[in-house]
């Protein structure tokens, strides 16, 4: 019942998506623009970096949150809160109140580690950024995080049930991103520098 009651309370605040939200009120379905995607990228991409920046703080607040809540409320579950950010990554990547079609977990998955982890959290993310401006491949970072979340738990805290979290939400992620995988290959997908100079950098 803990289980249960950990990823429900995840995936109700997972469901909230503030791409969507921001979209709306700039009367920008952002499922139809830019790269379809509710999420901070695509937010930064259409409606500039405020905009952006205020989706991924607050998508990744929503999964360290829920992560904070669970453990309160289910403090005998000792995994509640990486069960709730599970449920957060699946609620905004496939939320019941928008058909299932949300965005790609990455911001929520962000939160998840910050949530167990702050260092790793700093680790995982230094690492990937890194990684993306090296090889110019935006898909790089989400790819190298879920090799490095799981392995990063269960090195620093040899706790199997953590790690075994950690694998579900890094599997998770894996699948909403195998687009932009298949996208790379075809020599598609968003360009990190081009991204960094055209849209980051870029005055709006």
């Amino acid at each position: 019942m803990e289980v249960f009651l950990s990823l429900i309370l995840g995936y109700a605040m997972g469901c909230l998506n503030p791409a969507a939200w921001i979209g709306k009120k700039n009367h920008i379905d952002l499922k139809r623009a830019g790269t379809g995607n509710l999420g901070a990228t695509n937010t930064t991409m259409v409606l500039g970096r405020k905009a952006g920046a205020f989706v991924l703080v607050f998508d990744v607040a929503k999964s360290f949150l829920a992560a904070r809540l669970a453990r309160w409320l289910l403090p005998q579950l000792t995994v509640s809160g990486m069960l709730a950010c599970i449920g957060v990554i699946l609620g905004h990547c496939f939320p019941v109140t928008r058909h299932f079609s949300g965005g790609k977990g990455l911001a929520a998955y962000g939160g998840m580690m910050l949530a167990y982890n702050p260092l790793i959290f700093v680790i995982v993310v230094l690492s990937g950024i890194g990684i993306m401006v090296l090889l110019d491949i935006g898909v790089a970072a989400p790819l190298l995080g879920t090799v490095m979340f799981p392995a990063l738990t269960f090195l620093f805290s040899h706790d199997v049930p953590s790690t075994v979290c950690a694998v579900i939400a890094s599997v998770i992620i894996l699948y909403t991103h195998l687009d932009n995988v298949n996208k790379t290959r075809a020599h598609s997908d968003v360009k990190v520098k081009n991204y960094f100079r055209e849209v980051l950098f870029k005055k709006k």
